[in-house]
């Protein structure tokens, strides 16, 4: 498959605000953006999308008719179109806002007003998603690794296997919350665990303690991807012995290179 360069990139920007559209279309253009559609509002972007499936979708939170967590997640339970890239646009920062966004697994989320270079970080990120680069191992073989995934998103499962597929990653095995992991890891042996933090039950932090403490699988890799950010928290997990944290949204090459670093330890 051929990769896609900026100039490709097919755009559907979701804005009500005509100055807001025009601003940001302005500054697609000075990226390198050249195919874009504008939509007001969720409905007609998802018409849209029927008829013409985008690589990105840039979007406001408050649409007219709709929010971008809703326009999200229709976009990610329409088997079509569950792999176009998102992108939000929004100066809302509270977490009830914020955290149903990230867990739909996003390339970017940018401030309202954000810089140029910032979006220019958004767009190469979508880039790497839609031309992934495979794992680099000396002594492992991507296509080999059996990775266990544990997030209560089914949405963020989908998205970081995604991420992890383009790496060269094919063997997956899932759990909804750390309870859940738990006899999976008692009967399964895997190379890599990435998990969330936030869940019912037991958290990414309990799971991590009893892979630790508990496990038959004690020194496996653990990789961390949260949207928490209470540092404090983090800093617990660290204590506990992750082998890395990554921040929702995440860039495809930064888990790449931590996923390599991890392994090569092993």
């Amino acid at each position: 498959m051929l990769e896609k360069s900026l100039s490709e990139l097919y755009v559907l920007m979701v804005e009500p605000s005509k100055s807001q559209a025009k601003f940001i279309h302005r500054e697609l253009k000075a990226a390198g953006i050249t195919h874009f559609d504008i939509a007001i509002d969720g409905q007609s972007a998802l018409e849209t999308m029927s008829q013409f499936k985008p690589d990105l979708v840039i979007s406001a939170m408050h649409l007219p008719d709709m929010t971008a967590t809703d326009l999200v997640h229709q976009i990610r339970s329409n088997a079509n179109q569950m792999d176009v890239a998102f992108m939000l646009i929004s100066s809302e920062t509270g977490f009830n806002y914020i955290d149903p966004i990230k867990q739909a697994g996003v390339s970017a989320i940018l401030p309202k007003p954000f810089k140029s270079e910032q979006l220019k970080r958004g767009l190469y990120n979508t880039l790497d998603i839609l031309n992934p680069s495979a794992l680099n191992l000396e002594d492992f073989h991507a296509e080999d690794l059996k990775v266990l995934i544990v997030d209560d998103s089914k949405m963020a499962r989908n998205y970081i296997k995604r991420i992890l597929k383009g790496l060269g990653i094919v063997n997956f095995t899932e759990a909804d919350d750390g309870v859940s992991a738990v006899p999976i890891l008692e009967e399964h042996f895997f190379d890599l665990v990435v998990t969330d933090y936030n869940m019912p039950q037991m958290d990414g932090k309990a799971l991590l303690e009893h892979i630790r403490s508990s496990s038959n699988q004690r020194s496996i890799p653990v990789l961390m991807v949260t949207s928490e950010d209470n540092q404090s928290s983090l800093a617990a997990v660290e204590q506990a012995g992750v082998s890395g944290i990554c921040d929702k949204p995440f860039e495809s090459d930064t888990v790449r290179a931590m996923i390599q670093n991890m392994l090569a330890d092993v």
